[in-house]
């Protein structure tokens, strides 16, 4: 690791660290951030049946416009990462996930699937910003032991939003247009958050939640490096990171929140109404799954550092496969049943993010985690979420969607939860060594000067 200490100096990013109520407040503010990606998503999947109908699609005209959000973060996560290095990151978010907002409004007045699709495509670039941002905020922010509940408390906030939003948003199916004054209101939301992300937000400083270099002035802390051949090198020398990164391209429950209503409709015969029922559910399990996520990786962890959040990752990655078989698998009458399982299904992938973030803060140095975050979410995420919307909206045209779920819902994710046992190994050393690094600065340049 000694390599990344000759990385090139950045501008400051921002005063002292804050403190923990300080800490707590600012996360509320980042979860704004993340809020509306979130609602965008929720309201192009709930209210695709009336979409379609409004603008004469087909099934796979949602896969392609899931994919496009999604694809369009692999280029743009690594530009607002570029621009975070140049410019104060709260005002690279106020600009992605705040002003950005116009192209919401926009696509509220589209005519057509190629207009939505652009437009879409665009206000999905500005939130890609997020998801390597917030979670480097977050490890600068909150120490180690705190970070496990921070990653959870946000992910859940952001899922109960979701869960509240989901129903108020199938209202909108019964309303003239009602998809259209959807993305008029998140478009104007957008603008508000970008406002007072400028008025509020307080960055730390990098590094500022490593107590080796907690003391040290902006100034001081590491420097940034270019996202570079030499940046993704270091990244994939670290090969805890490099599992994750793989197991993200394996998680086949992304499919879950993009499909569900359709797959309802399509596949047990649901009004639109009806399905998205189970979408309340559904986030309210993911909330009680980021709670429970967070207390499970503390609890294992202290049981057994070596192995413990591995197999919380595992069991999460296998228990959902059993849901997912029984929730999309078999016929029930009336949507309670799915209501039930589509709450446990949520509570099984809650658990993810409370551990693989911090995960991921544990074994990278901080001034490598906006470009790890890019890798893993904006790139590796996307490119998965994109390749099971796209190939679920063609195959299910093709032979419907109840085998692509069994493919990828069921038979994926029991291979995904096989596939991380390969983290039992370089787990521990990674750990130690990223410590020893941060042990050395501190030992070399006490002060930060």
């Amino acid at each position: 690791m000694s390599a990344l200490t000759d990385a090139r100096s950045a501008p400051p990013t921002g005063g002292p660290p804050a403190d923990k109520p300080r800490g707590w407040r600012q996360l509320s503010l980042l979860g704004t951030a993340m809020l509306v990606d979130g609602t965008e998503a929720g309201l192009v999947s709930g209210l695709f049946p009336v979409i379609r109908h409004s603008l004469g699609l087909t099934l796979g005209s949602l896969g392609i416009l899931t994919a496009g959000g999604k694809l369009v973060g692999v280029a743009a996560g690594p530009l607002w990462v570029w621009a975070a290095q140049r410019r104060p990151r709260k005002q690279v978010l106020a600009l992605a996930t705040g002003f950005w907002g116009v192209w919401g409004i926009a696509a509220g007045f589209a005519q057509n699937f190629t207009q939505l699709l652009l437009l879409t495509t665009l206000l999905a670039a500005g939130y890609a910003a997020a998801h390597p941002l917030v979670p480097s905020l977050i490890g600068d922010l909150f120490p180690g032991p705190a970070r496990g509940r921070a990653t959870g408390a946000l992910y859940g906030g952001l899922a109960l939003a979701s869960a509240v939003a989901g129903p108020l948003i199938a209202r909108l199916a019964g309303i003239q247009d009602g998809w259209r004054w959807g993305f008029w209101g998140i478009g104007t939301l957008n603008i508000l958050v970008g406002v007072a992300i400028l008025l509020f937000l307080r960055d730390p400083g990098r590094g500022a939640g490593e107590p080796q270099l907690a003391h040290r002035t902006s100034t001081g802390r590491p420097a940034l490096p270019k996202l570079d051949r030499s940046a993704l090198r270091s990244l994939l020398r670290i090969r805890t990171f490099v599992v994750l990164v793989a197991s993200r391209l394996l998680s086949g429950h992304l499919l879950l929140g993009s499909f569900a209503v359709v797959y309802l409709v399509d596949v047990f015969h649901f009004t639109t109404r009806t399905a998205a029922v189970v979408l309340l559910p559904l986030g309210l399990g993911y909330v009680l799954g980021t709670l429970v996520g967070g207390f499970l990786a503390d609890w294992a962890h202290r049981r057994s550092p070596r192995h413990g959040l591995h197999a919380v990752l595992q069991i999460a990655q296998i228990s959902f496969a059993a849901l997912a078989y029984l929730g999309t698998q078999v016929h029930y009458a009336g949507i309670g049943p799915y209501a039930l399982l589509f709450f446990l299904m949520g509570l099984a992938q809650g658990v993810n993010p409370p551990v693989n973030r911090p995960m991921v803060l544990a074994v990278v140095p901080p001034e490598l985690r906006d470009a790890a975050f890019t890798l893993y979410v904006s790139m590796a995420e996307a490119i998965a979420w994109a390749a099971f919307t796209l190939g679920a909206g063609l195959a299910g045209d093709a032979v419907g969607l109840r085998p692509v779920f069994l493919t990828v819902l069921v038979g994926l994710m029991l291979a995904n939860g096989l596939f991380l046992t390969l983290l039992h190994g370089p787990w521990e050393g990674d750990v130690r060594r990223l410590q020893q690094e941060l042990d050395r600065r501190a030992a070399t340049d006490p002060d930060g000067s």
